[in-house]
């Protein structure tokens, strides 16, 4: 398919966790309803960004991932009656004392393709994942679905020029970023428009230096802190990006939204025929990429 419709969901999270998955399956729905093909959740849709706070009662979130769990059986059937593909965020236990931020992709006949690992891992005030999260360890990787080749990353890794590099080169023509980002409540004044411009800016050149199409779902809502300090106002504004960084889309900064999009797959192979960043990427000239700091 040339064209495709890509579905995003921007919506508010409770501390009900079936609450939370029975809403967005509803948003599923609806978006498969309206033409979506393609459908995205944001990061840790199931619960309440817990990661504000290091606590040992949170790795109780955590579920098993795999064929023969509940979530994933039933995105496999609703992929299937709905003909969409369905790219969920979920809180992974992968044995004990071993958790992942993991994104599962389902194709449009409701096979399970597989999962991404959250391979950056931040440590900030109010973003505590490195409590809870292992860095992922399945590399970077392109998933062969119906209507498209994708990519998809986790928050964190959207600022890394590195990941979309690596998941294009893998075949990706859309990066999907499910993402749980916001404001703390005392910087917004000082630093809001510029710790907002920033994360749009980044993802957006990723699609301009990759030649594809950048899909970023964020959260919405003010989650209080569990510990009473300050808590997250989530900016929303999940936007689609194409491969010469303007934006076809941009949802709010304070409402729920199913937002859909389409994109044009036929472009990409002129975008990087014009600009021939791949051809003219001096590969043998990186090897210091590896190191963590060239002295």
């Amino acid at each position: 398919m040339d064209k495709v419709n890509v579905g995003l969901i921007q919506m508010k999270c409770s501390d009900d966790l079936e609450e939370n998955f029975e809403k967005t399956l509803e948003k599923i729905k609806d978006l498969a309803r309206n033409g979506a093909n393609i459908i995205c959740t944001q990061e840790l849709f199931k619960s309440k960004y817990f990661c504000q706070v290091e606590d040992w009662s949170y790795f109780k979130l955590a579920e098993e991932i795999n064929e023969n769990s509940k979530t994933i059986k039933t995105l496999q059937t609703m992929a299937k009656d709905l003909k969409v593909v369905i790219i969920a965020s979920l809180f992974e236990k992968r044995t004990e004392g071993i958790y992942h931020n993991t994104a599962v992709v389902i194709d449009a006949d409701g096979s399970y393709l597989g999962k991404y690992r959250k391979m950056h891992i931040p440590d900030d005030p109010h973003f505590y994942e490195k409590f809870y999260f292992t860095p992922g360890d399945l590399g970077y990787k392109t998933f062969k679905t119906k209507y498209a080749d994708i990519g998809v990353l986790i928050c964190w890794d959207q600022w890394y020029p590195e990941a979309a590099r690596l998941t294009a080169l893998s075949g990706a023509k859309i990066l999907f970023y499910p993402t749980a980002i916001g404001w703390l409540p005392s910087e917004k004044e000082e630093f809001g428009n510029s710790q907002y411009n920033a994360w749009e800016t980044i993802q957006r050149s990723h699609a301009v230096a990759n030649g594809c199409y950048v899909v970023a779902i964020n959260r919405v809502g003010y989650e209080e802190s569990p510990d009473g300090n300050e808590g997250i106002e989530f900016w929303g504004q999940s936007f689609v990006s194409n491969p010469y960084g303007e934006l076809l889309v941009k949802g709010s900064v304070d409402k729920e939204e199913n937002i859909i999009c389409e994109v044009d797959l036929s472009i990409i192979d002129s975008v990087r025929t014009t600009w021939p960043f791949f051809r003219d990427r001096r590969i043998d000239s990186y090897q210091d990429i590896t190191k963590r700091f060239i002295d």
